[in-house]
């Protein structure tokens, strides 16, 4: 159950992150174990633009409070909360013959790029954790 207000957007957003990037993880490594299933194709999950929708829009812009209420234009996504991500299929260039489109060494480089961009939002939310410590205690 998330607390309003008491950590501010930055720590829910990080946190909202690392569940995105968490499940990328999952879908890069579900790609990697299918390298050799014929008729695979790569998935990837797609949620920055989300993200930045929902920063700009606010936690109250655009909010539907009833199921009569019409959405604005381009309010999809209004919170943080409800970023879902997209599952979207990659393209291969170099489709093998019997269909499958995985790319070892392009997937290899998303999970390493996956892994690097979530432990450097563990860091900053560390950080930020760490700052609400030392407030608490009173040597900020």
């Amino acid at each position: 159950m998330p607390v309003q207000g008491l950590f501010g957007t930055t720590v829910e957003l990080l946190g909202k992150t690392l569940d995105l990037r968490a499940k990328r993880q999952t879908m890069i490594s579900a790609n990697l174990a299918n390298v050799e299933t014929p008729g695979y194709t790569s998935t990837d999950l797609s949620f920055e633009g989300q993200l930045k929708s929902a920063l700009k829009q606010g936690p109250n812009a655009g909010s539907l409070t009833n199921p009569r209420h019409i959405p604005l234009k381009g309010a999809s996504v209004a919170s943080l909360e409800k970023v879902q991500g997209d599952v979207v299929e990659v393209s291969s260039r170099n489709m093998a013959p019997d269909g499958n489109g995985v790319e070892m060494e392009t997937e290899m480089g998303r999970l390493a790029e996956n892994q690097i961009m979530y432990n450097a939002s563990v860091q900053i939310l560390t950080k930020k954790f760490e700052e609400l410590k030392q407030a608490i205690r009173g040597t900020l």
